[in-house]
């Protein structure tokens, strides 16, 4: 006792750094031990961000930490504590709806949280105290707690699975919530504890489980469990994610389990997955900042210039101080800097209305509603899987349409991911075909040497290593019977390699029948059950690129079958069996099949009590378990013997090829990213048409630079050859770079990861430092590059190395497994497949789609409108705020720079609010300057948006000069109207409020019917938005100054507003002069029809192209989103 106490407390540096000690029902491991019960966090979920005491608090200093929210509360300040000539209402509303309206949607969401956690929180669970089953709430389950858990209720916290119904203690859940995938996965009890299923024996149980602290990853686990019996010794069992059941999976075909609780609450990897990502941020955003920084420095201009000139009429005191506005003697003793300084601060306030503080929450509004368009759309639908698009963050949808390059995974992204097993060579001798009862395999083709088949002996050693060497699983309701029939099987597993070659050996009458009590069974090709003794599993993992499995036969033998990448196996056969297998490798990849190379060895007794006690050491370990696990399988699977190899088909998935080809017209370019050899990778991506026949094809590949002795030499060399020939090939500009693609001859890039290793490690050599540089430099000027053999760690740094390319270019990377998860990550853009190598790639995405097919629609059609529509509303707001403020700036030079308003402060409040939003927010959701069938149809569109072209210097000075423009007009046609002394019969004369309103109606009037004419696609809610918008202006003046409101201290509007229009000629200047405001840009309008439908007449396309033109057309789209329809 003594001796385990010592252990536990003053144990290795191992277990003192990163580990937890559970004990098993709270219980010490001996009555006469002391327990002190250790500290861990309760099962109480909190995915909400507030609480009641701290909402308020917490969301103001959230949203002030936006600069424009922060720039109008300083504003707002200022206009309390200075005299400025515009009411602190006129900023501090605007700002309070802002507010208010995020605080709301926000308060809400987390609303939707706090009842989601307590659903889950208050939800009953059954714990084992005292031998008997006690009901709690989830939230207060402990670390340590025995759980019962029964089928179809999801696990409460995440458990170690101790024992259940079946005996084996075998236990099938699903992760649908966690991962998406839908199929059952096998979790195992260690074999110490899979008898205690009742009550009374797993409350007697004495352990105590070691493991790693709490860590996200929902695949790994490192642990150790401690079984103490009679005897003081304690048996250690070695803990894996096999036997972790995680808080949120499935409990299915399975009556009951019990667990015992390692991680709770906010601990759990489900609550440590769904804290955060990394925020994404959108060129579009970066434009807003731009943008917010030159109306900034345009107001802080209008400011000085204002307050300069002020002081500069005031010089005259005449001027400064006159007979009937006589200061008084504070205001003369006022210190003359002081004085310049409230003057620039109240011009601020004049003017601030220049920066539009409800752009951010329109912006989030159209991101929020716009992200729906996609999960609505029909086309997206597959019946296969039941399900359509996703839309994890809205907040990058316009980075849709600005992307420049896609990277994607090859299997299960291009292809389907759905093997089919066609041939396999044994002993360099192929066979294809069918089973035959007398010979049992059918012999098709061979090598030119060899006429007859390989020995029986090996080619029933190579199925035998096909029936065992996997992880594959029989599907079944309760137990798998020994009386099942191998028709009736169902194989499962979460490689669909592995389900073709256990059904490949199946076809050629090796059948698997399933692991059973550690017995893996199958039947021969005389119906004879075999059983096989599974001894030790060495998982496949993308490092070492194979799997082994250590098994005793029936004879007591011992053998080791190991499967994997020709690169991966070659190297540890025997040099003298290579050359016959490499043969139809080759043949088969360079065919677009997927290949494995099968090889065995037999292990002694003494050596497998060596490799036995190595993989029980390593599988103990509590820090770097992978590590020490990958060396000692290094050192098994070694000295092998080759068998021979198969050849899967994984099928091109359907429209891959059209897709591909509709981005590169589109100037996408695409790379491949792939682990796949470089022959089947390259078959793969002619069959796709990423490479035409017409592509020369440029190597950087491990066969190309070992033509060499000194590696380097000859990778500079033919660096700087490719380089030279694609320089004198193409035009130095890159702006006709895309265009010159169709016009010059295509080139593709090939290379693997071991150059591309190469080529990063020899950047950081000084003498080599320009490899990377010419690297790029060819790879830009290539239309498709394919990348094979690559580890997921590279596929990052690929992505990573383009991100940081000169122009910083937009990526994209699309793939459906969790070797793709680094690259999705990396890039601007994510798009996750909802493949069948789980949904790892879906869950960490932007965006996932079932197909790869639906890649084509979501960037030429979605994010093409995507992106013109919220680029629009951005210049949109910048140019009517700035058509707003300059007649209030103009109008400082007619009352002596004395900061009066030209506006009434109920104009300045509702401007932004009410009488011009809602236009801008339906245009920016259903706006479509092309048609959807156009776009798809002719992804050339896509070009003329690329770049941030909508949001680049040329239109927005276009936008600057026109809201210049009108602003002028507004307030000079009125100022010219007003020349006339009455504009009434009456005689009477209009004063400062009604030329004020003049202006004003024209500008709301103008800035409407803008949007009004920039609309192509016309809906009810366009109808009702625009002239709703306009009428609620008219109804609310008449409404505004038509009463005498009693908390007004002066009724200045007082029907201003009716009198206004009761004159003519009034009627006509307002009539005139939007008209006048507007001719421009009907102007325009019209200039661009006739040049379409001339282009329409002349223009004709090569005949080798598309036969019809797309124009960009101001009339009306008759097509509607599917969703829609």
């Amino acid at each position: 006792m003594f001796r385990r106490s010592f252990q536990r407390f003053c144990a290795g540096e191992e277990k003192r750094v990163g580990t937890r000690t559970v004990f098993l029902g709270s219980h010490p491991t001996s009555e006469t031990e002391t327990y002190i019960e250790p500290k861990f966090c309760d099962n109480r979920i909190v995915s909400s961000k507030y609480t009641l005491w701290n909402f308020l608090p917490k969301n103001l200093f959230e949203q002030f930490r936006r600069i424009a929210n922060f720039y109008f509360l300083i504003i707002f300040l200022v206009q309390v504590t200075v005299d400025t000539p515009t009411s602190p209402v006129t900023s501090g509303l605007p700002l309070f709806f802002v507010i208010t309206v995020t605080a709301i949607k926000q308060g809400y969401e987390d609303w939707l949280r706090h009842r989601a956690d307590n659903e889950v929180n208050k939800s009953t669970v059954y714990v084992i105290e005292n031998t008997k089953r006690v009901e709690k709430e989830s939230e207060k389950i402990k670390v340590g707690d025995i759980v019962e858990v029964k089928a179809d209720e999801t696990f409460p916290c995440d458990l170690i699975l101790l024992s259940s119904c079946m005996s084996d203690g075998i236990c099938y859940v699903t992760t649908a919530s966690l991962d998406g995938e839908s199929n059952c996965k096998t979790h195992y009890a260690v074999r110490d504890t899979t008898i205690e299923c009742s009550i009374e024996s797993i409350h007697t149980l004495r352990a105590t489980i070691e493991c790693e602290q709490p860590q996200p990853d929902l695949y790994k686990f490192v642990g150790r469990i401690n079984i103490y019996n009679n005897s003081l010794e304690a048996v250690a069992r070695s803990l894996g994610p096999e036997n972790l059941l995680l808080k949120g999976a499935t409990l299915k075909n399975t009556k009951k389990i019990y667990g015992v609780a390692v991680y709770t609450g906010m601990e759990t990897k489900m609550a440590l997955n769904y804290q955060g990502k990394s925020q994404k941020r959108s060129a579009v955003e970066k434009s807003i900042n731009a943008f917010l920084i030159v109306y900034l420095l345009i107001l802080l201009t209008k400011a000085t210039v204002c307050t300069a000139l002020k002081h500069l009429w005031q010089s005259n005191p005449q001027n400064d101080e006159p007979w009937y506005n006589e200061k008084t003697q504070k205001e003369r003793d006022t210190w003359k800097v002081l004085k310049i300084f409230t003057d620039f601060l109240s011009f601020m306030v004049l003017f601030n209305f220049i920066i539009p503080v409800s752009m951010y929450v329109t912006v989030e509004m159209q991101k929020f509603l716009g992200s729906f368009f996609i999960s609505w759309d029909k086309d997206f639908y597959d019946e296969e899987i039941n399900e359509g698009a996703l839309v994890n963050t809205s907040d990058l949808n316009e980075e849709l349409g600005q992307v420049d390059y896609v990277f994607t995974d090859k299997t299960g992204t291009l292809t389907e991911n759905s093997m089919e097993f066609i041939e396999c060579s044994i002993d360099g001798h192929k066979y294809k075909g069918i089973t035959q009862e007398t010979d049992g395999l059918s012999e098709t083709d061979g090598p030119l040497t060899y006429f007859d088949k390989a020995d029986k002996n090996r080619e029933e050693l190579f199925l035998r290593a096909l029936c065992l060497c996997h992880t594959v699983e029989i599907k079944t309701n309760d137990a798998v019977d020994a009386a099942t029939k191998s028709a009736d099987l169902t194989y499962v597993c979460s490689s669909p390699d592995e389900i073709a070659l256990v059904k490949g050996a199946q076809k050629y009458g090796f059948t698997f029948l399933g692991l059973q009590n550690g017995q893996m069974r199958l039947e021969n090709q005389r119906k004879e059950i075999e059983e096989y003794e599974l001894l030790h599993t060495l998982n496949f993992d993308a490092v070492r690129r194979r799997m082994s499995v250590i098994v005793k036969t029936p004879t007591g033998d011992i053998l080791l079958f190991c499967k994997g990448a020709d690169s991966a196996v070659f190297p540890r056969v025997q040099k003298d069996e290579i050359a016959s297998t490499k043969v139809h490798v080759d043949q088969n990849a360079v065919d677009g099949y997927r290949t494995l190379c099968i090889a065995f060895k037999e292990i002694t007794p003494d050596e497998y009590e060596r490799i036995d006690r190595q993989l029980i050491e390593a599988k103990m370990a509590l820090q770097d378990r992978e590590e020490k696990m990958g060396r000692v399988f290094d050192d098994i699977e070694t000295n092998m013997n080759l068998i021979g190899a198969t050849a899967v088909e994984d099928k091109l998935q359907d429209q891959a090829a059209e897709t591909i080809e509709a981005l590169h017209a589109a100037g996408l370019k695409v790379w491949v990213l792939t682990g796949d050899k470089m022959e089947t990778a390259k078959s793969t991506c002619y069959a796709c048409r990423l490479f035409q026949t017409s592509t020369e094809l440029l190597e950087l590949t491990t066969r190309t630079i070992e033509e060499s002795e000194r590696k380097e030499d000859r990778l500079h060399a033919l660096l700087s050859e490719y380089r030279k020939k694609l320089l004198h090939e193409f035009p130095k500009s890159s702006r006709s770079l895309k265009k010159a693609w169709t016009e010059h001859q295509e080139y593709g890039l090939i290379i693997d990861g071991s150059t591309l290793s190469l080529i990063l490690n020899s950047a950081q050599d000084t003498s080599c430092n320009n490899y990377k540089s010419i690297f790029l430099q060819i790879c830009m000027k290539c239309t498709a590059v394919l990348c094979c053999r690559m580890a997921p760690l590279q596929k990052a740094q690929i992505v990573r190395m383009v991100k940081n390319l000169k122009g910083s270019p937009i990526t994209l990377s699309i793939g459906d497994g969790a070797n793709d998860v680094s690259m999705i990550l990396e890039s601007h853009v994510g798009i996750g497949i909802k493949g069948k190598e789980g949904r790892q790639a879906a869950r960490n995405s932007d965006y996932s789609v079932p197909k790869f097919k639906h890649l084509k629609k979501l960037l030429l059609a979605h994010g093409h409108l995507y992106y013109m529509r919220i680029a629009h509303l951005v210049q949109y707001f910048f140019y009517k705020n700035l058509c707003f403020i300059l007649p209030q700036f103009l109008y400082q030079f007619f009352c002596g720079f004395s900061q009066q308003p030209l506006y009434d402060a109920a104009y300045l409040t509702m401007y932004n609010i009410c009488f011009t939003s809602l236009p801008i927010l339906a245009y920016s959701l259903l706006e479509q300057h092309i048609n959807i069938d156009s776009l798809t149809s002719d992804p050339r569109l896509y070009m003329k948006i690329s770049g941030n072209a909508m949001l680049q210097l040329g239109p927005f000075l276009y936008w600057t000069f026109l809201a210049a423009f009108e602003g002028t007009v507004f307030f000079f046609g009125t100022y010219f109207l007003f020349q006339t002394s009455s504009l009434e019969e009456n005689a009477k004369v209009f004063g400062n409020w009604t030329f004020g309103t003049i202006v004003f109606t024209v500008l709301v009037f103008t800035v409407t019917l803008k949007l009004a004419l920039d609309t192509h696609y016309w809906t009810w809610i366009n109808h009702f938005v625009i002239w709703g918008s306009l009428a609620f202006y008219v109804f609310f003046s008449f409404f505004w100054g038509g009463i005498i409101w009693p908390f007004l201290k002066q009724q200045r509007m007082y029907f201003v507003f009716a009198h206004m229009l009761s004159s003519v000629s009034t009627w006509l200047a307002i009539v005139l002069l939007i008209f006048i405001s507007l001719f421009p840009e009907i102007l325009l309008i019209v200039l661009r029809n006739v040049n379409h439908k001339s282009a329409r007449v002349t223009k004709r396309l090569p005949s080798s192209g598309t036969s019809t033109v797309f124009m960009l057309s101001q009339t009306s789209s008759n097509h509607s989103f599917s969703w829609s329809e």
